[in-house]
């Protein structure tokens, strides 16, 4: 004889009947928003129209100034026969006009103040002498450039602390802080949401610096406006008799200052303008002293004269841009450069030119909303640097570089 489950039985399979039902409804209503959702998705973080940019600064009125913001004294311990006087009156004798001398911060645990900028041979009359020091960690190497002492012991103290933490104390001091050699062994190994720029071209050597484009390149198609600037990383001088020569005194005439040359074009002969151009991006690099300068104008609204030049940012109205680029300086009028554009990190366009004043020109269309960006390598004859006669040919073809022009870039960012 059949008995009926007991009531206790029947509730409990009540219930749990119940459960697959809520739970299989929950499922599915789950899944009918998601496939709503992924239908008519936006990304919260799709580009969207910009509020009103900051205006471009005037395009006349300012002085191009050449420097090297890569020089290590004799205050780092690897370096030899390179006091600061010898690289300031070297730096002279070539017409360079600033020079961020940057020892190894660890080599003093910190104490910047009271080795380099304490050295009784830093200062100039006419060579603008930035402060700064290469901040050395585990973690990577960076350059700091100041127009004035700011305390460096602070900086130097957190470098084993959190990116954030590293920001805030970078932010307080109001100092420019550079990625160096990013793709090297002493890589940048922090964020590049803490630094203003990224040195792109290290040494004499150019070929070693292709990867530390490709970063560049990776950065800045992220969203970050940061200025890619040049650096000798130079460490050796030349001996004042055969017998203070080191097992490094070869590298003198292949690498020293001004390999590569970085120029910005600063409102003014001080030192704060030279930062402030350095942090804005009105900045280009070419292999030596001597080489060609490239410069990187944008004719907006096409009236035939230029609106913003390299390191600039605007709003793009959706309409064709005329740009121009011309090598200005000791250019071999019988020889032919090739220019070649990248927008948005891929190829654009090359272009062979010659002549006395190389000057190409081009058309293009900015995105209306999304990021735009352009910027420009020259290739062509090795410029002579007889002060450091092998550094052309480590340098190759390879004449210099701008900094990019950009469109719907996010100060904020």
């Amino acid at each position: 004889m059949e008995t009926k489950p007991s009531f206790k039985r029947r509730l409990r399979t009540a219930c749990w009947a119940l459960t697959v039902a809520l739970v299989a409804g929950s499922l599915n209503a789950a899944v009918a928003q998601t496939t709503n959702e992924s239908n008519g998705h936006v990304s919260p973080w799709a580009p969207t129209e910009l509020g009103q940019l900051p205006p471009v600064q005037p395009l006349t009125g300012g002085v191009w100034l050449k420097g090297d913001l890569h020089v290590h004294s004799r205050h780092s311990h690897e370096s030899t026969n390179n006091p600061i006087s010898k690289i300031i009156n070297f730096s002279k004798s070539v017409g360079i006009d600033f020079v961020a001398i940057t020892d190894h911060d660890v080599h003093v645990k910190g104490d910047v103040a009271h080795h380099t900028w304490a050295d009784p041979e830093f200062k100039s009359d006419t060579v603008l002498l930035l402060y700064g020091a290469e901040w050395t960690t585990t973690r990577g190497h960076g350059n700091v450039f100041s127009a004035v002492p700011y305390d460096h012991q602070r900086l130097f103290d957190v470098r084993d602390q959190r990116d954030v933490v590293i920001g805030s104390i970078k932010k307080q001091l109001g100092i420019h802080l550079s990625a160096n050699h990013p793709s090297g062994k002493d890589h940048f190994g922090y964020s590049y949401d803490i630094v203003n720029s990224i040195e792109v071209w290290n040494s004499s050597v150019w070929p070693k610096n292709a990867n530390a484009i490709m970063i560049w390149d990776d950065m800045l198609s992220s969203g970050r406006k940061l200025t890619g600037r040049g650096g000798s990383d130079a460490h050796h001088g030349e001996p004042d008799s055969p017998d203070k020569a080191s097992a490094h005194t070869f590298e003198r005439k292949a690498n020293y200052v001004g390999t590569p040359t970085t120029w910005v074009y600063a409102t003014a002969r001080t030192k704060q303008a030279v930062v402030d151009a350095l942090t804005n991006g009105r900045v280009c690099v070419s292999s030596n002293p001597f080489a060609p300068r490239v410069e990187f104008y944008a004719d907006v609204n096409q009236d035939g004269k230029p609106d913003m030049m390299m390191g600039d940012n605007v709003k793009s109205t959706g309409k064709p841009v005329k740009f121009k680029v011309q090598l200005t300086g000791k250019t071999q009028a019988d020889s032919t450069y090739t220019v070649n554009v990248v927008k948005n990190g891929d190829p654009f366009n090359s272009y062979k030119v010659t002549g006395k004043n190389p000057v190409i020109e081009f058309t293009d269309t900015p995105a209306l909303i999304n990021r735009t960006y352009y910027r420009v390598t020259v290739e062509g004859p090795g410029t002579p640097f007889p002060q450091v006669p092998q550094s052309t040919q480590l340098s190759g073809r390879m004449v210099g570089l701008s900094n990019p022009i950009y469109f719907n870039f996010d100060p904020n960012f």
